[in-house]
């Protein structure tokens, strides 16, 4: 009874928190696209692997995959390739363990922020996108 509200709102409640979830991928993802070549520099700096692969990833996670997670289209399985993707980031751009002063604590919040998002994907992973989603349709 303690959580009537929240059971009675589950599913509006799991597409809300969907598209909080992906709104920075999203948005980051379209900018990655619509600004390809500054995304190759950005990858460059940041020491990623093939930083044109790289981008493309990162274009296709972000932007495509945010956009398929918002819409409720094959949740599970795409929410935890992004809890890998979203880990991997963390690791290549958020190293604050290689630097010191206030590039260590701007980026070590950027890390934590990453794990912290692998976790709201791992509960979507658990619990479904909810009846308002094309994998309920």
């Amino acid at each position: 009874m303690r959580y009537t509200l929240f059971e009675n709102r589950k599913d509006e409640l799991l597409l809300i928190g969907r598209v909080l979830l992906m709104i920075l991928f999203v948005l980051f993802g379209w900018s990655k696209l619509t600004h390809y070549s500054d995304t190759v520099a950005y990858m460059t700096s940041t020491g990623a692997p093939a930083p044109a692969f790289s981008a493309i990833v990162a274009i296709v996670m972000e932007f495509f995959v945010g956009i398929a997670i918002v819409i409720g289209f094959y949740t599970r399985p795409l929410a935890a390739i992004f809890v890998l993707y979203t880990l991997g980031t963390g690791f290549i751009g958020h190293h604050y363990w290689t630097m010191t002063g206030a590039q260590q604590y701007a980026n070590m919040i950027n890390f934590y922020k990453n794990v912290s998002i692998a976790g709201g994907l791992l509960l979507l992973c658990v619990t479904g996108p909810g009846k308002y989603s094309i994998d309920r349709r």
